[in-house]
């Protein structure tokens, strides 16, 4: 199942001149970062270590100036954003599903500057409100170096689970790791405490639990208390 897309459109290597240009964009970025954050962080990621080191302080400064809505002037690092398309290659990056887990599709036809500054320019389509609460994680991105998995899934979204479900929509997932009946809202802290050590204590092997898989339902069933009781 595809999560996000979005295509870069960029001048080919023979080109004299040095343009850059959107086609499509499938971003879901609720909750942020939403799938749509993740995969442009992850092509940054990818990018920015095969960036000149001389044109990362620019990158950096045009995230700063989409988050505070100020006017981009160009040309930036020697390439000019346009809305024309017309005989330029292009580039498509993806994030799919595959049975609850992520996979990440790069398709790069041009250099390491143009998917960075693509990236950077398909996060100035969306609205302010969130731009200015992606830019930090873009700026996070620019400063992984290994691989693309769930770690940087983890490390990007400030959480310590990568699965589909619990990206799409935390809440729901949460209550449901908690073993919280369905239909249920706004449970108090109390109840989440109270769920939590129930479900430590039914996922713990000494309490009957699968010994191979005690360690990750633990740091499922913490991560869910954590993110309910944020949202009190």
């Amino acid at each position: 199942m595809l999560l996000a897309e979005f295509e870069i459109f960029h001048s080919r290597p023979i080109a004299p001149t040095r343009r850059l240009a959107l086609g499509r964009l499938l971003l879901p970025v609720e909750p942020a970062p939403g799938f749509g954050g993740i995969l442009l962080g992850a092509v940054l990621a990818v990018h920015a270590a095969d960036v000149d080191e001389d044109f990362i302080p620019d990158l950096q400064r045009l995230l700063l100036e989409i988050e505070r809505d100020s006017r981009v002037v160009q040309p930036r690092l020697r390439h000019r954003f346009q809305v024309d398309r017309h005989g330029l290659a292009y580039s498509t990056h993806r994030m799919t599903s595959v049975n609850d887990s992520i996979e990440f599709e790069f398709q790069n036809n041009g250099n390491a500057l143009q998917q960075a500054l693509g990236a950077i320019y398909a996060l100035e389509r969306l609205d302010i409100g969130i731009r200015q609460q992606l830019v930090p994680v873009m700026l996070r991105a620019m400063k992984w170096r290994g691989p693309i998995g769930p770690s940087f899934i983890e490390y990007l979204a400030g959480t310590k689970v990568s699965s589909i479900s619990a990206l799409a929509d935390p809440r729901a997932w949460a209550l449901e790791t908690l073993g919280f009946p369905g239909g249920t809202v706004k449970p108090g802290k109390r109840d989440i405490m109270a769920h939590y050590r129930a479900s430590v204590r039914r996922a713990h092997p000494d309490h009957g639990g699968n010994e191979t898989d005690a360690s990750k339902l633990i740091i499922d069933i913490t991560e869910a208390r954590r993110v309910l009781l944020e949202a009190l």
